[in-house]
């Protein structure tokens, strides 16, 4: 998609956005030649910063293929908000369909159309304590095997030192300077799942490959290792859920205990 084609209202975002992006925050760009081209695309990455989707979008418009998130289908119909998304070609996402894909329907369209369409697999901000990936929902798996167009994995890490996930004042912390990294990888081979049925152990093992791909490129701007195994957060509310089952057993426990003393001593 040459750059004409990018539109007035990704422009004009792009001319408001860019310079205090510039002007705020050095840049470590990686990978920008595993863009295509041409055609459509997925792309998939982390999220760990209210503020990451403009360090991604600044990155992949410079590349001259701007990405079109996903975004609920009800905010397209907000007078203003609506006109802005329309404009600038997002994504709207039908949640209230009763089949899967038909609420993806847009995004296959779009990539059927020689656009990239940008998930942010994890679905929310990571919970993981250490802003590591978590583990992915299956939406991206599901539009990739249905247009079998290429998956290519994004990587970002610095939006989160200046404006942390679920920090309680939301401020943002400009100094030191810092640096946003980006970073893509080459599109994730998926071809051994084409022609399968779509089952959820399917989708699971796609939804793993891509999620391992864009953690193998985050380890790689971290420098360090990644966990072995991607943070569940359903499993981890789980676990909570059941520790405080336990701690308040334990209490009550106790507080009988205590009353069962109390009227042994007056008696």
């Amino acid at each position: 998609m040459s750059r004409r084609r990018i539109g007035f209202w990704y422009r004009l975002a792009a001319v408001i956005a860019k310079p205090p992006l510039v002007v705020l925050f050095k840049r470590d760009w990686r990978g920008m030649e595993h863009i295509p081209a041409e055609g459509g695309f997925i792309t998939a990455v982390n999220h760990n910063s209210y503020l990451d989707p403009l360090s991604y979008a600044h990155f992949q418009y410079n590349t001259g293929r701007v990405p079109r998130f996903l975004a609920k289908a009800g905010l397209f119909k907000a007078p203003f908000v609506g006109t802005v998304l329309r404009g600038t070609g997002q994504i709207p996402v039908y949640r209230e369909s009763t089949d899967a894909i038909d609420a993806f329907r847009a995004a296959v369209d779009a990539i059927e159309r020689g656009e990239c369409v940008a998930f942010y697999p994890e679905g929310t901000l990571t919970r993981d304590p250490d802003h590591w990936p978590m583990q992915g929902k299956t939406g991206a798996a599901r539009v990739a095997l249905l247009t079998k167009a290429p998956v290519v994995p994004v990587a970002q890490w610095g939006a989160n030192h200046a404006m942390p996930p679920y920090a309680k004042d939301k401020k943002l912390r400009l100094l030191p300077r810092k640096t946003l990294l980006v970073k893509a990888g080459p599109p994730v081979d998926l071809s051994a799942y084409y022609g399968m049925e779509p089952t959820s152990e399917v989708l699971r093992a796609v939804t793993d490959k891509i999620m391992a791909a864009v953690t193998e490129l985050l380890a790689d701007l971290r420098e360090e290792p990644a966990p072995e195994d991607p943070y569940d957060h359903r499993q981890a509310r789980a676990e909570q859920r059941r520790r405080a089952l336990r701690r308040a057993e334990k209490e009550k426990e106790n507080e009988e205990r205590r009353t069962v003393q109390e009227q042994g001593e007056s008696s």
